[in-house]
């Protein structure tokens, strides 16, 4: 069993200085952390995997696609591998779980 804090993931990811922090992979899954402040942009491109993004506090929108909706604390989204996605009118401090499905690279 592996057993994983988001304050600590999130503390993690800020001393790095990165956006994004990959706490696990496996063969058949990967696992990270995504964070945007208000007035970030959203620069990933399309994965080769399948993601499913849980929001854990914040609020956003995302286009997936041609499709773009309001996200906030408790919302679970899919992204099919392929297309193009992105945070965008982030009006609040977000933070993503992020799953990939097979282990993204």
């Amino acid at each position: 069993m592996k057993v994983f804090r988001l304050d600590q993931l999130d503390a993690e990811r800020a001393a790095n200085q990165g956006a994004y922090l990959r706490f696990l992979k496996e063969r058949n899954m990967s696992a990270g952390l995504y964070a945007l402040s208000p007035g970030d942009t959203d620069t990933q491109s399309p994965h080769a995997q399948d993601e499913i993004y849980q929001i854990i506090s914040g609020r956003a929108e995302l286009t997936v696609g041609d499709e773009t909706t309001t996200v906030g604390r408790g919302s679970v989204v899919y992204v099919p591998a392929g297309v193009p996605h992105r945070f965008h009118h982030i009006t609040e401090e977000l933070r993503v779980l992020v799953v990939f499905s097979p282990p993204e690279d």
